[in-house]
């Protein structure tokens, strides 16, 4: 059993145990401040990029540089686009040239300060420098507080496909300041949510009552809230996180919702909705798909339906073509020999992974969802 969450004052401290790449998701009002002074406690080099988008170095840009240069670190600022558009191998270079410049060593560490785009990106630009050099993940949205600045996918997109080049590479520490979350967009905010109810899906059906419960706390930000759903979310993907590191097949429950939603966005150019929209879409079909094949009751597809509804998240009226949305799922990264895992839910809290779901099937959920 992994040890619990603690917590450290104000902050709760979640473990994620995986040898010597082991690290620490901090989570608490106010944290952003102090990174400086965690950063230093890992002994790293004194040489660190911030990389961020414009706003976000406007927002928050000045606390973390603030804390890294009173903790003796020489910081450079990188500046990327904002959003999906980060993820380019453009960007990338633009980092490693900015990384270069600054004369960053295999020591040095990348601060990557913004969403899951940023976070992705700054990754990738860490992971693959030098061979790899430290990066810490300052997640200020929702989608990423909860889920991807852990786990240690990094990536950019290809015309083809969302996520298609990219590597595993840990974080040395992620730091979430749920504070941030209050000035997000509300957009941004309830795209968030989508990752928050996947976790209760598949992974915790207490989890998703008390979201269910205290729904309407949560859409009004209250912090107290906000920092025990975000240190749930957190620490259920660590535990799947230290049983499957490298995505080898448990760690595919985390993409319930995912495999039809990245292909949505595939086939719509990354550009009609926010990624927590397209995983909404693809959490409905995926539920759908399941009591079409007779996996889940109608009472569970509802329940799933009804959660995100009542969020503001779309769960039907995609509009696109069925065909191109299926072979947009034949190019997901999962696919082994032709076979596509596609995780579906029989009841809250409980997952199971399948490659045997009939085409058939597929297209006739997708075609409703249309």
């Amino acid at each position: 059993m992994r040890p619990p969450a603690c917590m450290l004052g104000t902050v709760i401290e979640i473990p994620v145990s995986l040898g010597p790449r082991s690290y620490r998701i901090l989570v608490g009002e106010g944290a952003l401040a102090g990174v400086g002074a965690e950063l230093a406690k890992l002994r790293v080099g004194r040489k660190a990029a911030l990389v961020a988008d414009a706003a976000l170095l406007g927002l928050h840009g000045l606390t973390v540089r603030k804390g890294l240069e009173q903790a003796g670190f020489t910081v450079t600022t990188l500046e990327v686009p904002a959003g999906e558009a980060a993820k380019t191998i453009r960007v990338a270079e633009a980092l490693w040239d900015g990384m270069l410049e600054a004369g960053l060593d295999r020591a040095s560490t990348v601060v990557a300060l913004g969403g899951g785009a940023t976070g992705d990106v700054a990754g990738f630009a860490a992971a693959t420098y030098m061979r790899g050099i430290n990066v810490v993940q300052l997640p200020t949205t929702l989608l990423a507080q909860v889920d991807a600045s852990s786990g240690g996918k990094t990536a950019i997109d290809h015309a083809r496909g969302k996520n298609m080049i990219g590597a595993f590479h840990q974080p040395r520490l992620v730091v979430v300041d749920p504070a941030v979350l209050t000035s997000l967009p509300e957009r941004d905010f309830r795209s968030g949510l989508a990752e928050v109810i996947k976790h209760g899906i598949v992974l915790d059906a207490a989890y998703f009552a008390d979201v269910e419960t205290h729904l309407p706390a949560l859409l009004a930000r209250d912090l107290p809230t906000l920092t025990r759903v975000v240190a749930g979310s957190c620490r259920l993907k660590a535990a799947v996180v230290e049983r499957d590191e490298n995505d080898s097949e448990l760690r595919y429950v985390l993409n319930y919702g995912h495999t039809i939603g990245h292909a949505l966005e595939a086939v719509t150019g990354f550009t009609r909705w926010t990624h927590g929209e397209a995983v909404a879409l693809g959490i409905a079909a995926e539920a759908h798909l399941a009591e079409r094949v007779g996996v889940a009751g109608p009472a569970t597809v509802q329940r799933q339906v009804r959660l995100l509804e009542a969020v503001g998240l779309p769960v039907r009226g995609a509009g696109v073509d069925p065909g191109a949305v299926l072979e947009a799922m034949g190019r997901d990264k999962k696919a082994r020999d032709g076979k596509l895992p596609i995780v579906l839910a029989p009841e809250i809290g409980a997952f199971r992974l399948t490659t045997d779901v009939p085409r058939a099937a597929i297209l006739a959920t997708l075609e409703a969802l249309r």
